[in-house]
């Protein structure tokens, strides 16, 4: 038997260990061979593919990123985009095909199992914002890295007296805002389950100055003020009708200063989160997510995503995890209100 093995979306820490454990397990286990689609579904849409073996997953288990590469193409809005993938899969003699990746590359994944493909799906987004699982890996790595940048900056604002907006990915779900916000002592945090008031938040920034600290400001990508627009810097679209985000970190600064006369700097963070070493976490449970992802494959379960649930990672149908976006409670955000104003 072989499989197919691709990665989409944005990279983020842990695909490699993803796909590690699908190999290992798959050729020690079952016997099975392997082909590895280019970047994403430009692989199956283009017939781009490379080795996929034990050598070539030799040493990849702490190393970022993905050797198969990734990209946001859709097939979904390629003409005869779903004709061709079949047609590649069959051209390569590919039985099975697991895909790792994020809503949009499980919403493909999802597709093509209705159209017949035999298809396993593997969650990964640093955003956390996945259904159907209660952590998806490469979110721990990110909150980690945004954490370590709020550490580093609390130095620089107090010894400056300024205000520091520290703005992280979250383009719907504010989960690496919350967490590193919390994590390294913000005093504001903003994410896009819920709308700021700019009032309040220039009042938190100046009650923070009172008690002789400098502030510092955590905001997702795509938080909004309570009368306005998400700020974008770029309004085009990528292949899955997504704008690129950045600038709401630009805005926030700019108001701050101007309605409070504190000056006020900003770090976007911005593909720093997605980049280097995978943390422990991630690399465990992306492990067994490869391992129970070709577990699926052997059984015959397609049209299903590994999920952690708890401790135990569990089968769910793709389309109960591409439903809908997980954002973060009201009532997760509330436990925190203390630490503000």
């Amino acid at each position: 038997m072989r499989i197919g093995v691709l990665t989409g979306g944005g990279d983020c820490p842990g695909l490699n260990a993803v796909i590690r454990g699908v190999v290992r397990k798959g050729v020690e286990v079952y016997d099975y061979e392997f082909t590895g689609f280019r970047d994403g579904w430009r692989g199956p849409l283009e017939g781009a593919t490379l080795p996929l073996g034990i050598p070539e997953v030799r040493g990849i288990l702490p190393r970022g990123g993905t050797v198969l590469g990734s990209s946001r193409t859709n097939p979904l809005k390629v003409a005869d985009g779903i004709r061709k993938v079949k047609e590649n899969l069959d051209k390569y003699r590919v039985d099975a095909l697991i895909a790792i990746g994020g809503e949009d590359t499980l919403g493909v994944a999802a597709t093509l199992h209705d159209n017949g493909v035999n298809v396993v799906g593997v969650p990964k987004t640093i955003d956390n914002d996945l259904n159907a699982t209660d952590y998806t890996f490469g979110f721990d790595t990110a909150v980690n890295i945004a954490t370590e940048a709020i550490d580093r900056l609390h130095t620089t604002a107090e010894s400056h007296r300024r205000v520091l907006v520290i703005e992280v990915m979250g383009r719907h779900a504010g989960w690496i805002a919350l967490h590193s916000g919390i994590a390294g002592g913000a005093n504001v945090i903003l994410i896009p389950e819920q709308r700021f008031d700019m009032d309040q938040v220039c009042a938190w920034v100046e009650q923070r100055f009172r008690i002789n600290y400098a502030p510092i400001v955590v905001v997702a990508e795509g938080a909004m003020p309570v009368e306005g627009q998400m700020v974008l810097k770029d309004d085009t679209k990528d292949a899955f009708g997504h704008v690129r985000l950045s600038g709401i970190g630009e805005w926030l600064a700019h108001e701050i200063e101007a309605r409070t006369g504190k000056e006020a700097r900003t770090t976007v963070l911005g593909h720093i989160q997605r980049g280097g070493t995978p943390s422990a976490f991630d690399r465990w449970l992306a492990t067994r997510f490869g391992l129970h992802a070709i577990d699926a494959v052997h059984d015959g379960d397609y049209g299903t995503m590994v999920a952690l649930r708890g401790t135990d990672i569990v089968r769910v149908p793709l389309a109960d995890a591409t439903a809908r976006i997980k954002t973060v409670e009201p009532a997760l955000y509330s436990e925190f209100d203390v630490f503000f104003g």
